[in-house]
């Protein structure tokens, strides 16, 4: 990240916008369940409010400055692992929620996205919920990420892409600043892949 955008998501404003409008509408009417892994917490708006919501929190924060931060700001109440999301070390069907909140521009391409969808299928246990919120092109968008990594995603692309990473009753909602998204792992694999 650039410096104008770490100094925004490091800051008081964010953190209330995360927690007060983009946390309750995209878990809205969602049941996390206990075991929830957080995918790019970043400075951990968010994961301040999961870590009180869930039995136990895992973060795969991929900045070892970031993962490092967490670690301490969180004192041991959350498992942060620096590690990329695509390619994850954690052990298959593990949780029963994964979760993103405006990190998915961060990844580098579309492919890498696509991967990192398909991680996270694998990672999440039959039946288990894959939630998250990212943001819509714009002037303000485009100001932020100056010199920073910003590939958007299409949130009318996106249901066909969740569904190829393997998951089902793909739900997307857009509203003026961003969309949410809810797709679930299949509690049980289709015949012909047995």
């Amino acid at each position: 990240m650039n410096y104008l955008h770490r100094l925004l998501c490091s800051s008081a404003k964010w953190r209330e916008v995360v927690q007060h409008y983009a946390l309750p509408w995209t878990l809205e009417q969602i049941d996390l369940g206990s075991e929830v892994l957080e995918i790019g917490p970043g400075y951990g708006a968010a994961t301040e409010v999961l870590q009180r919501q869930v039995k136990h929190l895992v973060c795969v924060e991929s900045d070892r400055r970031l993962a490092d931060r967490l670690r301490h700001k969180f004192n041991g109440h959350v498992a942060v692992q620096c590690e990329n999301a695509t390619a994850m070390s954690l052990p298959g069907e593990s949780f029963e929620a994964v979760a993103c909140f405006s990190m998915l521009h961060h990844v580098r391409s579309a492919s890498l996205q696509d991967k990192l969808f398909a991680e996270v299928a694998r990672v999440l246990k039959p039946g288990g919920v894959f939630v998250g919120t990212d943001g819509l092109p714009g002037r303000s968008t485009k100001l932020l990420h100056l010199f920073d990594t910003m590939v958007l995603v299409d949130p009318d692309a996106l249901p066909r892409r969740l569904t190829v990473a393997g998951f089902e009753n793909v739900q997307v909602d857009v509203n003026r600043y961003a969309f949410r998204f809810r797709a679930w792992k299949p509690r049980s694999s289709p015949s012909h892949l047995a």
